[in-house]
């Protein structure tokens, strides 16, 4: 074999290796949508090393040239962890349905509806915030994992798709939605939904932190626990072992005497949970608003999330991270590179695009392996021929 195959051999051996592949397969997407950003950038006569240091001061990881009054990096670095921690709870919504063989589309839906309804139930009540707090949590988790679970019984009991019933189920929630907020709860100046109260917020504002404001938030705290328990669920549990065998093999684990369709409904209304979860983080916390007929992008965006991070809840705290930094850090990296803040939401969505092509990679990987498994089969059958 020569030396450049067997280098290319290598690489999708450790693609496909059971252990070193789910970070293998991520590190290469985000090394190729470097590439590609890279020369993007070139093309247009800017310096890419100085672009993507640009996002990390835009972030908060590497501190800028200056800053506004009272504002430091530790301004940007909280800003990075509010949009972080919805990110994560969304991309962990995904990752609970997907190990269950189903597809959640619909977290945009339920983190809207959520939303919508701790707000109006919380965020207009005006209690105080050690039990506003708290209940919009709750009102969260229980009214995305209802939905949830509406998906499933849809799936277990009529056979409709999972995805099909995502969708109509997200109209539904974004005109519905939508028709409340114009007719009863709209600002009249900016027609979005009038704010919370700041004692249901999960974002503490303008919060002084060695002489910089900051936005702390809350979320995130609930966010990397949620990550660590999906784990616990999947590595510990009997039900988070039969989870992931229906979704490697709904048939065989009927067989077994696994309730295949409880399980459905099960894994839907766990993800709907933290979509509900990511919701009110979002609109309650990063956001203090909801704009009426206006799915959140983030519903989608944790999609790709998920897969950069190989569909893992550790690794989706990494990828969430990794996509929020480009995310924050578009705004500074357009006005210090003087070029249109679309392309740094270009260089955002290729890497996006990037991360959901790892089953692609992996596949592409397995062929490769496969075929040198065969021809070295070959070769040695040919060399017993010969003796």
């Amino acid at each position: 074999m020569k030396k450049k195959e067997l280098k290319k051999s290598r690489l999708a051996a450790l693609l496909t290796h059971e252990k070193w592949g789910g970070v293998a397969v991520p590190m290469l997407a985000i090394l190729l949508a470097l590439i590609t950003a890279s020369i993007l950038l070139i093309v247009m006569g800017k310096n890419p090393i100085v672009a993507f240091i640009s996002f990390l001061q835009g972030s908060g990881i590497v501190p800028k040239a200056k800053y506004g009054g009272g504002q430091g990096i530790l301004t940007d670095l909280f800003t990075t962890l509010n949009t972080l921690a919805p990110m994560l709870l969304a991309s962990l919504a995904f990752i609970i349905g997907f190990k269950a063989g189903l597809f959640n589309i619909g977290i945009a839906g339920q983190m809207l509806i959520s939303g919508f309804t701790a707000t109006v139930i919380v965020g207009y009540s005006g209690l105080g915030s050690f039990i506003a707090k708290p209940l919009v949590v709750v009102v969260g988790i229980v009214t995305g994992g209802l939905v949830g679970a509406i998906i499933g019984w849809l799936k277990y009991r009529f056979n409709i798709h999972e995805v099909v019933a995502s969708v109509m189920i997200n109209y539904i929630i974004s005109y519905g939605t939508g028709f409340f907020i114009n007719t009863y709860y709209a600002n009249m100046l900016t027609r979005s939904m009038q704010i919370c109260s700041p004692e249901s917020r999960l974002t503490l504002m303008n919060v002084q932190i060695a002489g910089m404001k900051c936005n702390i938030p809350l979320g995130i705290v609930l966010a990397i626990a949620a990550a660590f328990i999906v784990k616990f669920i999947f590595d510990k549990t009997v039900f988070g072992f039969e989870l992931k065998a229906v979704g490697n093999n709904a048939t065989c684990a009927k067989y077994t005497g696994i309730n295949v369709g409880r399980r459905f409904i099960f894994s839907m209304a766990f993800s709907g949970m933290l979509a509900g979860l990511a919701g009110v983080v979002y609109f309650l916390g990063t956001y203090n608003t909801i704009l009426p007929k206006t799915l959140p992008g983030m519903g989608y965006d944790a999609i790709a999330v998920a897969m950069l991070g190989n569909a893992s809840p550790i690794g989706a705290i990494f990828a969430a991270t990794l996509i929020s930094v480009f995310q924050c850090g578009s705004n500074y990296m357009s006005s210090n590179l003087g070029v249109a803040k679309e392309i740094s939401d270009l260089i955002t969505g290729i890497l996006l695009m990037f991360s959901a092509c790892g089953g692609y990679f992996q596949y592409v990987a397995q062929r490769r392996v496969s075929r040198e498994r065969d021809l070295l089969k070959a070769a040695e059958k040919e060399k017993e021929g010969e003796q």
